[in-house]
């Protein structure tokens, strides 16, 4: 979770649009389109549909995928492309829809997508570390809070049918309550030093 994360690091932006077909106890089917390069400052005032029909033009990728419970931080994903204007109408048509700014950073020696969440999400922050096995000895960037890894209400799938703003009182109480967490089950973290 990030609740501070500097105006320096946000370039290379890409809108997320995308709606949760399935989202059941850990199993999800997701269509998805995306504009590479367009910052649209979703906030707690965008409606996704609305942020959908305002670039639906700019999308350059649409995709379909269905995803499996999560295990030891790790999770069974199948993406498949479709043409983005297809992906546009059936998020039109369905699911449950909601809309994002990613952006990708590199904090120590890893890849980073941190999403910054509009609408009943707003004002969610969440990084999550990017790489092609499993993570070990992470290098954690100073704007990340606490861990959400096996924190099932930050599943995109379990924001779509739950948005971050219904409850976020209820959970920034609890993390003041409980204090920040990182697993340390993944071998040794190291907290990197603020920009």
């Amino acid at each position: 979770m990030v609740t501070d994360f500097p105006a320096h690091l946000r370039d290379a932006p890409t809108l997320i649009v995308q709606s949760y077909y399935l989202a059941d106890a850990g199993y999800a089917l997701r269509v998805r389109v995306q504009a590479n390069g367009l910052e649209a400052h979703v906030d707690g005032a965008s409606s996704p549909l609305d942020v959908l029909d305002e670039h639906a033009s700019a999308m350059s990728m649409g995709s379909v995928t269905v995803k499996g419970p999560s295990v030891g931080g790790t999770r069974y994903e199948s993406e498949r492309q479709v043409d983005p204007g297809v992906a546009v109408e059936m998020i039109r048509r369905g699911g449950m829809a909601m809309a994002k700014t990613r952006y990708s950073v590199w904090a120590g020696g890893d890849g980073w997508s941190v999403d910054v969440f509009g609408g009943a999400s707003s004002p969610l922050i969440v990084a999550e570390c990017e790489r092609s096995g499993p993570v070990t000895d992470l290098e954690i960037p100073a704007f990340c809070v606490t861990e959400l890894t096996d924190d099932r209400r930050f599943s995109n799938e379990s924001l779509a049918n739950r948005p971050y703003g219904e409850w976020s009182t209820a959970y920034l109480a609890e993390l003041a309550e409980a204090g920040p967490e990182m697993r340390a089950d993944f071998g040794t973290n190291a907290r990197l030093l603020p920009d």
